[in-house]
C-alpha cells in the first residue's frame, strides 16, 4: 500500500469520527480535511498545558473545555442566570469544526460557572484569556468588568473585587466581531473567505487559552527581559501588583543546566543587571536558553515566584564590504524561512494539540530553515516557546486591514496603533523575533486622507523595542527608505534586492507553486498558486533553480534573506511544501541539503572571463541585422558592427540590467575574451551564466556551445558542450550569440566563469 493511500485512508477515517465528551448534547463536526491530531483532542480538557511558558506560577486553572453558547444579536440583554441554548468547544473558534459550532455570526455569548479553589483565599485572582476576536466585554456575577478591543493580545482581568461567597461563580462573555466590515486588524480573515483573493475563513470569539490564577496582593504583575551580550549581562525590570511597595523587594536567579551562575536583587520597578559570564549565545544552529527564576520577597519571606527563561542574542545591521547584511551575534546570517499563516483545517487559528503545534515549528527546522516569516497573525506564547527552544528566528507580521481587497472600510488607524502596541510590548520578551514587519503590501498603510503614518510607526517602533531590526514596509512603500529592511516581493521567482539607504535587502515574498495533492485538497480541483507543477519532482526542480538563484543573489548583490511561500496549504491556495492537514509534499533531505547550501555553504570563489550585467556590465559587439555567413567564427571580422553594453534587451523582464536597448526581432553578438591555460579539472568546472529571452544560439570560437530555446525568468547556469570546451585556449578567443525574439519583454546576457571552492565547501558537499 501506497505512503499516498494511508493518508487517505486515514484522512477519511479521522474525518468520519464522531466526539462526544460528557455533555451528550454536545458534538464536535466533521472537518472537511482533518489533521491526524484532532483525534487526539480531550474534550473534557484541551489544550492542557500552561500557556505562558515564559511566566509559569504552578498555582493555576486551566478554563478550556466545553462553555455554553448561543449566537448573539445587537441590542441583546446579557444572559445573566440562564442555560445558553448550546456548547461550545473553548478555545476553539466559532467556525471551525473542533468548536462543534463551524458556523459564523458577527456576535456571540458564552457563560461559564467557575469555582475559586480553597487554597485561593487572601490571594487576588486573575483572570486571562489568550485572545479573543474581536471586541469583548467581560461579566461577572452580573458586573460588566472588561470591555477589550482587539483579537491578537491577551487580556488580564484583576476578578477578586468581583466574586461572591458560594462554590460557583457565572462568567459572561459578550463577543462582537466586524471582520472585513470596519478597518481594523484582522489579517487574512473575510466573510465569505474568497480563495481567488487569498482571503480564508473567519475567526470569531475566543480562540486561546482562558485560565486563571492565584496571586499574592503584591506579587508579580509583568517584567522586561533585555540581554545584553556585548556587556555579558541580562537586564531585567519587574513590575508588582499593589501601590504599597514597602517591604518589598525583588530577587531573581539566573540558571545554566539548573546550576545558578547569578543573582541579583533590586526594588520593583527598578532597572536590574545579572552578569552572565562567558554567554551562550542563542541561533539556530545553538539555541541556547538559560533558566530565570523572579522571586518577590516582603520582609524576607517569599509571596510570589515565577519561573521564565531567556536568551543571549543580538540581531543588527551592518556594513559587509560596502554592503549593508543582517547580522545575528556580530556575525552576517543569512535568514531563510517559510511564510507561514498559522491556519489549521480544523482549529482554524488554533492548533488542535501541544503535538500539532510543536510539529509546525520542528518541521521547519527538519527542512532546514533558519527563519519564519508569521504572517498577518500573532502565535499564542506556546507557539513561539517552541521557535525559541527548537532554534527559528521569527519575523513577526503586524496583522493587516487587508484594506487593498475589495471591501475597503475606513482605516482605523488609532486601533491598528493600539494593537501594534500591545503586540510588541506582549512579545517582547520572546528571544527568536528578531525583526518586526509593520505593514504588508500597502495594507493599511495610508489613511483616507493619504496621509502615510509609516515614518511615526518606525519611530514608535524604535521607543518601545531599540533590539530587534524594523522592517517598515513588506513589498512597498517605504515613506523616505526609514527602518532596517529593504523588503520588495517577486513571484513566482525570487528578485535581487540589493541593500540600499543603509538597509539590509531581502525577498520577502517569492513562491507560490502550487501541487495538488489527492485525498488532501480542501476543495478538489480548485487550488490556486502562482505556478502549477503536477509533481513533487517537478515541484523540487523549480525549488532547486530558485535556491540557485538565490544562491547568487547572496553572493553578488549582498541579499540578507528571503521568504519561499509557504509552510502549508491554507484552504484553497495549494502552495505550501505541506498540504493544509500536514502531509509533506517534498523530499525532506533534498530540501534541507538546498536549504543549508544557501544558508551555510561559502559561495563557489568565481574567476570570470566574461562578466554578466548585473556582476559588472562589459562591452560586447552586436547588430540587429542578419550579418554574413561566418559572423559565429573566430576569424569572423566585426568592426562594421556597434559596440553596446551588457544587459540587451526591452521590456524590463524581470531581473534584468538592461543597459543597451534591442527591440527588434533578432540580435547577433560577439565578444573577445583572454582566457589562462585550464586544466582539464578547471574546464569540467567552466560554465556560462546566461538570460535569454527568447531562444538562442551559442558559440565559442565557431564551435556550438549551446542551444537554448523559450525563455528563462532568471539566470541560468548552463553547461558548454565537449567540443567548444576543447576549442578554448590560452590568449585570445570569441564567443558568438544568436538571440530571436517572438513575443513580450526580450533580453540576453551572458558571463563566463570558472568556480572553485574553498576547503568548508568541499567538506559540506562531502558531507
Amino acid at each position: 500500500m501506497s505512503f499516498k493511500t494511508i493518508t487517505i485512508i486515514l484522512s477519511l477515517f479521522v474525518g468520519s469520527l464522531s466526539f462526544k465528551s460528557a455533555a451528550q448534547d454536545w458534538t464536535m463536526q466533521k472537518a472537511e480535511l482533518p489533521t491526524r491530531w484532532m483525534k487526539d483532542i480531550d474534550t473534557n480538557s484541551p489544550l492542557p498545558e500552561y500557556p505562558r511558558p515564559q511566566m509559569v506560577r504552578k498555582d493555576w486553572v486551566n478554563l478550556n473545555g466545553l462553555w455554553e453558547f448561543k449566537p448573539g444579536e445587537n441590542g441583546d440583554k446579557t444572559p445573566f442566570g440562564q442555560t445558553l441554548s448550546q456548547k461550545i468547544l473553548v478555545p476553539f473558534a466559532v467556525e471551525s469544526a473542533i468548536s462543534g459550532i463551524k458556523k459564523h455570526y458577527d456576535r456571540l455569548w458564552y457563560r461559564k460557572e467557575l469555582s475559586i479553589p480553597k487554597n485561593w483565599k487572601g490571594k487576588k485572582v486573575i483572570l486571562h484569556f489568550g485572545a479573543i476576536d474581536w471586541e469583548s466585554e467581560i461579566f461577572l456575577n452580573g458586573k460588566s468588568i472588561c470591555i477589550h478591543r482587539g483579537g491578537y493580545d491577551e487580556i488580564d482581568i484583576d476578578i477578586t473585587p468581583y466574586l461572591k461567597k458560594g462554590k460557583t461563580q457565572e462568567l459572561i462573555v459578550r463577543v462582537f466581531d466586524p471582520t472585513e466590515k470596519q478597518g481594523i486588524p484582522r489579517g487574512k480573515q473575510e466573510n465569505p473567505p474568497h480563495g481567488l483573493l487569498i482571503m480564508y475563513t473567519p475567526v470569531t470569539g475566543i480562540w486561546q487559552t482562558v485560565w486563571m490564577e492565584a496571586v499574592d496582593e503584591n506579587g508579580i504583575e509583568n517584567f522586561r527581559i533585555t540581554p545584553d551580550v556585548d556587556n555579558k549581562k541580562l537586564n531585567l525590570s519587574v513590575n508588582t501588583y499593589g501601590s504599597n511597595k514597602e517591604n518589598l523587594s525583588i530577587e531573581a536567579q539566573v540558571k545554566w543546566n539548573g546550576k545558578v551562575i547569578s543573582v541579583s536583587e533590586s526594588q520593583p520597578g527598578t532597572d536590574m543587571q545579572l552578569p552572565v559570564p562567558n554567554p551562550k549565545l542563542w541561533s539556530p544552529e545553538t539555541p541556547n536558553l538559560y533558566d530565570l527564576d523572579i522571586v518577590v520577597k516582603q520582609k524576607n519571606k517569599v509571596i510570589d515566584k515565577v519561573e521564565s527563561y531567556f536568551a543571549m542574542r543580538k540581531v543588527d545591521i551592518r556594513e559587509d564590504n560596502g554592503k549593508t547584511k543582517i547580522y545575528l551575534n556580530d556575525k552576517p546570517v543569512y535568514n531563510y524561512g517559510l511564510l507561514d499563516q498559522g491556519y489549521w483545517p480544523d482549529g482554524l487559528y488554533t492548533y488542535p494539540t501541544e503535538d500539532a503545534l510543536r510539529y509546525d515549528v520542528e518541521i521547519q527546522r527538519k527542512l532546514g530553515f533558519n527563519m519564519v516569516r508569521k504572517h498577518l497573525k500573532v502565535e499564542p506564547k506556546r507557539w513561539y516557546y517552541w521557535a525559541d527552544k527548537l532554534g527559528l528566528m521569527v519575523w513577526q507580521d503586524m496583522p493587516s486591514v487587508n484594506s487593498y481587497i475589495h471591501h475597503k472600510p475606513k482605516i482605523d488607524t488609532i486601533q491598528f496603533q493600539q494593537e501594534y502596541i500591545r503586540m510588541v510590548e506582549g512579545l517582547y520578551n520572546v528571544p527568536s523575533i528578531t525583526s518586526w514587519i509593520i505593514y504588508n503590501e500597502l495594507q493599511g498603510q495610508k489613511t483616507a486622507d493619504g496621509i502615510n503614518p509609516t515614518r511615526h510607526m518606525v519611530e514608535l517602533t524604535r521607543k518601545l523595542d531599540s533590539t530587534r531590526l524594523i522592517n517598515a514596509a513588506s513589498d512597498n512603500n517605504y515613506h523616505d527608505y526609514v527602518g532596517d529592511i529593504l523588503d520588495y516581493h517577486s513571484y513566482p521567482p525570487p528578485k535581487i534586492i540589493e541593500p540600499q539607504y543603509g538597509m539590509a535587502g531581502v525577498c520577502g515574498e517569492f513562491g507560490a507553486i502550487a501541487l495538488e495533492v489527492t485525498g488532501h485538497e480542501w476543495k478538489p480541483g480548485e487550488g490556486v498558486g502562482m505556478l502549477t507543477v503536477h509533481s513533487q519532482e517537478e515541484l523540487e526542480k523549480i525549488y532547486d533553480e530558485y535556491i540557485h538563484m538565490l544562491l547568487q543573489f547572496k553572493t553578488y548583490n549582498a541579499m540578507s534573506g528571503a521568504v519561499f511561500t509557504q509552510l502549508t496549504d491554507v484552504e484553497q491556495e495549494v502552495n505550501g511544501l505541506l498540504t493544509y492537514d500536514r502531509v509533506l509534499k517534498v523530499d525532506m533531505d533534498k530540501i534541507r541539503a538546498l536549504n543549508e547550501k544557501l544558508i551555510y555553504q561559502d559561495v563557489a570563489k568565481t574567476e570570470y572571463f566574461i562578466k554578466d550585467a548585473i556582476t559588472s556590465p562589459c562591452e560586447w559587439k552586436y547588430t540587429m541585422e542578419k550579418p554574413l555567413s561566418g559572423w559565429n567564427m573566430e576569424t569572423f571580422n566585426d568592426s562594421g558592427w556597434e559596440t553596446g553594453i551588457s544587459g540587451f534587451g526591452n521590456g524590463n523582464p524581470p531581473n534584468t540590467n538592461e543597459q543597451t536597448n534591442w527591440n527588434t526581432t533578432d540580435i547577433w553578438l560577439r565578444k573577445t575574451f583572454d582566457m589562462r591555460e585550464l586544466s582539464a579539472d578547471e574546464l569540467e568546472k567552466l560554465s556560462m551564466v546566461v538570460y535569454y529571452d527568447e531562444d538562442c544560439e551559442i558559440y565559442i570560437n565557431g564551435v556550438l556551445a549551446t542551444t537554448q530555446t523559450g525563455y528563462v525568468s532568471n539566470y541560468k547556469k548552463l553547461a558548454i558542450s565537449k567540443d567548444a570546451l576543447k576549442s578554448l585556449k590560452a590568449g585570445k578567443n570569441v564567443v558568438a550569440v544568436h538571440c530571436k525574439q517572438t513575443t513580450g519583454g526580450q533580453y540576453f546576457d551572458l558571463g563566463l566563469k570558472l568556480d572553485t571552492y574553498t576547503q568548508r565547501e568541499i567538506d559540506f558537499i562531502n558531507k
